[in-house]
């Protein structure tokens, strides 16, 4: 059901599921472009924080008193004040409202940032109508600045006296800080106890790297599910998603994943059943697309690749795929549209024990380039055609082509290029 991808600015009619690696499954039978599940609403208001004036306070607020939801976070050492009280402070198997500021992350801003994370928790929760604990807080956009709370709380207390079903676009740009275009999309799954709504929405364009991915993520469904299942296909699914994306190997001090259950459908979706297989599959389709969208966004990027590593040592294969992803003369060789495969061996021997003979196959675009660590013969001119699509695949293997070579190991990354424009925006960020 996947379509060929798109350029990184998609044009507004383009189908949501345009990549050849997503996999959609049969038990989506509806896609659109917006549209929350029931239970829920939300808004997005201009506050004060973004110098543009945008939208710049957005929050979601879910009106079943039995929700259930699941949480995941950065694994930065030097994780922002709202990640740190949401994680520590909040009841992430129960939560019912997320609060965001954008414009600025209240990331490197030291005891008195927590300070400002519980008071915009405070303002959310009144706002929402629930406990502070049930509340999640999310900031994204310039560190080392605080948050200017001479604003933030009566725009949270302006979201509230918005908030509405039909509020999910304007939550979604109360979310974005350097996005070109929109990622979000709401899908209808048919499963045996009847059709249920799984909505979602991101940001992310740059300091991407994986571990897990510098993104916001707010996943919504009308499902009704345990605790336990939420936390399992959320873990899972992120595993395949945001952990599986580089922009350009820059660990975010915010990153932050929710995804809130209100069950208001009245279908249960039971551990250890079909319908938990059925959600899952559609849950891992909708964060898999929206991982690429991006990468695909990485701030002037042109194409996205895909690298896949097979060997025996999967620690290697996992070593590798990642240093290929991250590497500067590999990502520039893909804004260029050059099938420089050296760039890719370099990269390869970066992370490989050494000096030791390491036989290497290389394919780009499906086109074998490299066998045992030097180069065969190939098309080139027809290479270089395949090259400028906006997905290209590397695939290698790590050990000799010989028979009854283990290449039993598997991982992928999913990666931008890096060009002109990624140093142009990232130069003037704070100016």
């Amino acid at each position: 059901m996947s379509v060929p991808a798109s350029s990184s600015n998609p044009p507004a009619d383009a189908p949501f599921f345009r990549s050849r690696w997503v996999e959609v499954p049969d038990s989506v039978v509806g896609v659109a472009d917006r549209g929350l599940p029931k239970g829920f609403r939300a808004a997005g208001v201009a506050a004060g924080i973004k110098p543009s004036g945008g939208t710049d306070v957005a929050l979601l607020v879910c009106d079943a008193p039995d929700a259930v939801s699941a949480a995941r976070f950065t694994r930065s050492g030097t994780a922002a004040p709202p990640v740190l009280v949401t994680k520590d402070e909040s009841r992430l198997d129960a939560l019912r409202a997320v609060v965001i500021t954008s414009g600025n992350a209240n990331a490197g801003t030291g005891r008195d940032g927590f300070t400002t994370a519980r008071q915009v928790r405070a303002a959310a929760a009144e706002a929402a109508g629930v406990a502070e604990d049930q509340v999640a807080v999310c900031a994204t956009g310039v560190i080392g600045v605080p948050l200017p709370m001479d604003v933030v709380p009566q725009g949270i207390a302006a979201a509230g006296e918005v908030l509405a079903a039909d509020g999910d676009a304007d939550f979604r740009r109360g979310i974005e800080t350097t996005d070109l275009f929109p990622k979000t999309a709401t899908l209808t799954v048919a499963l045996e106890g009847g059709e249920v709504t799984l909505h979602a929405v991101c940001k992310g364009a740059g300091m991407i790297q994986p571990s897990f991915a510098t993104m916001l993520c707010f996943i919504t469904t009308d499902a009704r599910l345990t605790a336990e299942t939420a936390d399992l296909l959320l873990g899972v699914c992120v595993k395949r998603s945001f952990d599986r994306i580089s922009v350009d190997g820059q660990l975010s001090t915010s990153d932050t994943a929710v995804l809130i259950a209100s069950g208001a459908s009245g279908v249960a979706v039971e551990p250890g059943t079909p319908d938990e297989q059925r959600f899952g599959l559609a849950l891992d389709a909708l964060l898999r697309q929206l991982a690429l969208f991006i990468a695909a966004d990485g701030e002037g990027a042109r194409r996205v690749g895909r690298v896949t590593v097979r060997g025996a040592d999967g620690p290697a294969c996992e070593r590798v795929a990642r240093q290929v992803a991250n590497s500067p003369l590999v990502k520039t060789a893909l804004y260029g549209g050059d099938p420089n495969w050296g760039r890719i061996v370099q990269a390869v021997g970066a992370v490989l024990p050494g000096p030791a003979l390491n036989p290497v196959g290389v394919r780009i675009a499906g086109v074998e380039v490299c066998r045992d660590g030097q180069e065969v013969v190939f098309d080139r001119p027809a290479l270089e055609v395949l090259v400028k699509d906006v997905e290209v695949e590397y695939d290698i293997t790590l050990g000799s082509s010989a028979p009854g070579q283990d290449f039993a190991n598997e991982t992928e990354v999913y990666f931008s290029d890096l060009g002109h424009e990624y140093v142009t925006l990232n130069a003037e960020y704070t100016t």
